[in-house]
């Protein structure tokens, strides 16, 4: 670092001091020393760690910082104020998860004040966690709604219309005036837009946006989940106006600043129904023995150029949506189902990782830079997995070579302390009218395996690159990594604990133990009735992987540098990553750390908005698929245990309802939390996570998206 001046030197203080202010405030429970609180605030420079020392001393005198042990500090500083999303259950009462706190902070139903449902809030503490209660709070800001359209049908009361959102959640209707119906009539489902909301006593008033049609019409209620979680239902005609005007030319001028790769083997492997194929594989044996095997990602950034329209709704959207029936792509179709798309028997621009491999995936050199491809056959993993398993067909040897290396990839990653989930995935067969007529599941096999080994490659290879300090005191230019912290201790145990009423041990001893013996029980429980139950708690015991610039390794797949580079078409981060990579690999400038690190917020977010929201799409097709068969008895496995209820899945079709406490009859259930159960209060029957029972289909509730099942 520089010499400074004494202003310049009391504004970095400052500055720093506010750093870690805000560390300490989002992790109160913190108590780390000077080493550990640098490497958090990615400090490495001497003199930056020298500043930091100061400040500590000085926020000790402030009594901001206290040092209950020598050279460890915790913070002392006031609390009362503390920001984070609030969450309501179907009582009205709300949550506020607080990082640093045990427990959500509880907001009891008159202190909510005009908080919704998902929304940012501050608030403050009503009390303290005295004789180990739960901490109360009330808001006292709305800081920023989670949306500002909600979904829902309309209905007339005394001659006024209102909206009942879809939302239970959501405890209030939205006045509609009758001049911003839009057309709406009663009964019919719409998309609302909240215009003001003055009078605590009164409705938030809303003006129709949307009419969607009828309820129970799938196209219907496909929307209103989209617009449920925040994501547009179209592309605003500025975006439109962009994509036509791009030009569709593969031209020699450009060819000529890329590698060439049109003349050397490469396909994709894709999904039967893909439209839009993201990544390439090309592959030629080289002279030395060695294989070239490339990775090949569609450059979205030489069309998607900063400062656009169209770029500004790609950040906004930050992800495609999955639902059941319908894909809802993160750019126009124009560009992620043609211009981008690496179809066969087309040249297109593409971003690429190149390794020279040999037999024993050791990678002897990687070449990463832009490319032009001519993709000469387009898979589906089910041709490539017939390839591979009957060793015939097009391109077999090839796919062979390929498939063997994938496999000593996988082999390494797992040994060194990757944790290897592959959780059965359930897919809907659908009528011509999209309603669901069956029920099947997707596993993971070798066609599968073989693209993800080299998709996890070329993200670990951009992720050094780029993150990877060649020497000390070197300052990493600024990235979007793709992190998973640690498993929270409580959380681990809590499970080490559940799986030993199955007979099975996890060592929790050290990370590499953990994810080693996570490894050795997820082989063990294989095809044992157990193994979903088990599957499930383990992955609900991991930390949740997010976007940062703060690189702290990811713990699932045990790579100290990992990013997400290989689908730009369908994930804003990639895009980012794309064009942050091709600028320093030209030797452009470090990006701001605080523009990124808000972007990867924001795409964080909108990928958990986008999980949910593919979550509740499948939810409404179960309950549509079960609709057929109330009155039926089946086997179930409980697979959540809560104070009001047990949620079991059926074992046949993987659909999940809930058996009601106030519904099991004979005795009066209660839940042991402990013990993730319910427990009958005369009887002491109990029913715990993983237990087999018959269950019979009650009711399937679609407009609250929910199948009632009652104990045979």
């Amino acid at each position: 670092m520089s010499k400074q001046t004494p202003k310049k030197l009391a504004k970095q203080v400052k500055k720093l001091e506010g750093r870690v202010s805000r560390f300490f405030k989002e992790n109160p429970k913190s108590l780390i020393n000077h080493k550990q609180l640098a490497a958090r605030l990615d400090i490495d420079d001497a003199v930056e760690r020298q500043v930091l020392a100061a400040v500590i001393e000085s926020m000790i005198k402030e009594g901001l910082l206290d040092e209950p042990h020598i050279g460890k500090f915790i913070w002392k500083g006031p609390l009362d104020e503390m920001q984070g999303l609030i969450s309501f259950n179907r009582s009205g009462n709300a949550f506020v998860e607080i990082a640093g706190f045990a427990k959500d902070i509880m907001i009891p139903e008159q202190f909510t004040w005009k908080a919704l449902d998902g929304d940012l809030v501050a608030i403050r503490l009503l009390n303290s966690k005295k004789g180990g209660g739960r901490a109360k709070g009330k808001v006292i800001e709305i800081i920023e709604r989670a949306r500002e359209s909600f979904p829902g049908v309309v209905f007339k009361t005394e001659g006024r219309f209102y909206m009942l959102p879809d939302n239970q959640k959501i405890s209030v209707d939205f006045y509609i005036p009758s001049d911003k119906l839009n057309g709406a009539k009663e009964g019919e489902k719409v998309v609302v837009q909240m215009v003001e909301w003055e009078n605590m006593r009164l409705s938030p008033i809303a003006h129709v946006t949307d009419v969607l049609g009828m309820p129970g019409d799938m196209k219907a209620e496909g929307d209103a989940i989209l617009a449920q979680y925040g994501f547009p239902l179209r592309f605003p005609p500025e975006v439109e106006k962009e994509c036509d005007a791009i030009s569709h030319e593969i031209t020699k001028d450009e060819i000529a600043k890329r590698r060439d790769f049109r003349d050397i083997l490469t396909f994709t492997i894709d999904p039967a129904d893909a439209k839009d194929f993201d990544d390439a594989i090309s592959f030629q044996k080289l002279k030395n023995e060695n294989y070239e095997i490339g990775v090949h990602i569609a450059d979205v950034t030489h069309y998607v150029r900063e400062g656009t329209a169209l770029e500004k709704e790609a950040q906004n959207r930050a992800t495609s949506i999955y639902l059941v029936d319908r894909v809802i792509p993160m750019l126009p179709e124009i560009l992620s189902n043609q211009l981008c798309s690496l179809r066969p028997k087309e040249e297109k621009y593409t971003f690429s990782c190149v390794f020279e491999i040999d037999d024993n995936a050791k990678i002897h050199n990687t070449w990463i830079g832009k490319t032009v491809i001519y993709s000469d056959h387009r898979f589906a993993y089910e041709d490539v997995q017939e390839i591979l398993e009957k060793k015939e067909g097009i391109y077999e040897p090839e796919l062979t070579a390929i498939n063997n290396i994938a496999k000593t990839l996988r082999k390494d990653r797992l040994k060194s302390g990757s944790i290897a989930f592959e959780k059965t995935e359930v897919k809907f067969k659908l009528s011509d009218d999209k309603k669901p007529v069956d029920v099947f599941f997707k596993i993971q096999k070798d066609a599968h395996k073989l693209i993800e080994e080299f998709m996890l490659l070329a993200n670990k290879a951009v992720a050094l690159k780029v993150g990877k300090k060649e020497k000390t005191g070197d300052h990493a230019k600024t990235f979007v990594y793709r992190i998973h912290d640690m498993p929270d201790p409580t959380k681990l145990k809590d499970f080490a604990d559940f799986i030993k009423r199955f007979g099975y041990r996890v060592d929790l001893n050290t990370p590499q133990n953990i994810a080693t013996s996570i490894n050795d029980l997820l082989v063990k429980i294989k095809g044992k009735p157990e193994q979903n139950i088990i599957e499930m708690l383990a992955i609900r015991s991991m930390a949740k992987a997010e976007y940062s610039t703060n690189n702290i390794g990811h713990f699932g797949l045990a790579f100290p540098f990992y990013s997400h580079f290989t689908s730009p078409i369908r994930r804003y981060p990639d895009m980012m990553a794309h064009r942050m990579l091709f600028s320093y690999l030209n030797n452009g400038p470090s990006e701001s750390i605080d523009t990124i690190d808000k972007l990867c917020k924001h795409s964080s977010l909108m990928e958990r908005k986008s999980s949910e929201a593919e979550r509740e799409s499948t939810k409404l097709y179960q309950v549509i698929y079960m609709q057929e068969s109330v009155g039926e008895i089946f086997d179930g496995v409980v697979s959540g245990v809560t104070e009001w209820g047990m949620f079991v899945e059926i074992v046949s079709n993987k659909c999940e309802g809930l058996v009601r406490l106030r519904d099991i009859d004979g005795d009066y259930f209660i839940y042991d939390q402990k013990n993730m159960s319910i427990v009958g209060q005369r009887t002491r029957k109990t029913y715990s996570l993983g237990d087999k029972i018959q269950i019979k289909v009650e009711a399937a509730d679609l407009e609250n998206r929910r199948i009632d099942l009652k104990l045979v």
